[in-house]
């Protein structure tokens, strides 16, 4: 039960942070997605199923504080979270390579479903523009920002183990 406490904090704290502090810290005009580097942090440290439960949260708190349509941020983020809790088990910290891998790979996955999903859902958005402006672009900046929280974060949500140092984290 504490366990539920503490994701369900960190993905409030992180909805709101990307609500508040997200649009101050955007060089370029390129704005990080914190949510989804809470919802992978959390399917890498709890697996699949926690990584969707936390997916599925913290995309529907965004697309209820936002002005997209609704259900289709806590669609992509169910996926990629559960996606991301798959590689629990291949998820080794004794180096940064492939968690910050990894977050490249799901912020680039997250970000493109979404843009389909919205052109699916007859948004109009300028598809390849989106893809080089925003996708690209966010997804290199969340890699580089999964460098500094990822190693925090998995920290502060593993119990099971007592970790002396950031190199051996699972």
């Amino acid at each position: 039960m504490n366990r539920f406490w503490t994701s369900g904090g960190l993905i409030a704290a992180s909805v709101l942070l990307q609500l508040i502090v997200a649009p101050h810290v955007a060089p370029f005009g390129v704005v990080p997605s914190i949510p989804l580097l809470v919802v992978i942090t959390l399917a890498f440290v709890q697996g699949p199923g926690s990584g969707a439960g936390a997916g599925f949260a913290a995309g529907l708190a965004l697309d209820l504080l936002g002005s997209g349509p609704v259900g289709a941020w806590a669609l992509v983020f169910t996926i990629v979270g559960y996606l991301a809790g798959m590689m629990e088990a291949n998820l080794f910290a004794e180096g940064w390579l492939l968690p910050v891998t990894v977050a490249l790979l799901a912020g680039l996955a997250a970000e493109f479903a979404y843009l389909v999903v919205l052109t699916v859902l007859g948004v109009e958005v300028s598809f390849w523009r989106a893809v080089l402006g925003v996708v690209i672009p966010r997804s290199i900046y969340n890699s580089v920002l999964a460098l500094l929280f990822y190693p925090w974060l998995a920290r502060f949500l593993r119990t099971d183990r007592s970790v002396k140092s950031f190199r051996r984290l699972a």
